[in-house]
């Protein structure tokens, strides 16, 4: 009947994985059947975990690796967090230069800076090139810098 724990776990991880996809809990579900099989042969409760734990260490540091090159290489997994607003268009709200500034981006006033150091006046459309932890780099918009109006009354840059 302690097989049953063991597999009960293994099942709750894989739909707990299911939810997350990110190949970590279905590691933990390895080793929970590692231990279902430690019970099966008849090892002590101590020796049972010992195996489920060292099985989803083992899982974890050579299987997860070798999934997630595998995975990636098959299909372009989406950006997420902050990585996602890579290559977004912003407005400048504060005067941005090489250190200091505001931006709206995604709905939100980001800390933002240049990414050659110039400066950059409120109303220009901008494009992020990068998130540097809290603070967006920016660089004018291809319109902006290609000559065209970065918004209504503001000069181009």
């Amino acid at each position: 009947m302690g097989w049953l724990w063991w597999v009960g776990g293994a099942l709750a991880l894989g739909i707990l994985e299911m939810l997350s996809l990110d190949l970590v809990l279905v590691m933990f579900a390895g080793g929970a059947l590692a231990g279902a099989l430690a019970y099966a042969l008849g090892a002590p409760v101590a020796v049972q975990i010992l195996v489920a734990a060292l099985t989803s260490i083992v899982l974890l540091a050579a299987l997860r690796p070798w999934l997630l090159r595998h995975l990636r290489g098959r299909a372009d997994l989406p950006e997420t967090n902050a990585a996602a607003l890579v290559g977004r268009e912003a407005t400048v709200v504060a005067a941005v230069d090489g250190s200091t500034g505001r931006v709206k981006l995604a709905g939100e006033v980001w800390s933002a800076r240049t990414a050659d150091g110039g400066s950059l006046p409120p109303g220009t459309r901008v494009t992020v090139t990068k998130i540097d932890g809290a603070t967006a780099v920016v660089s004018p918009a291809p319109a902006t810098a290609a000559g065209g109006t970065a918004a209504p009354g503001v000069a181009p840059v």
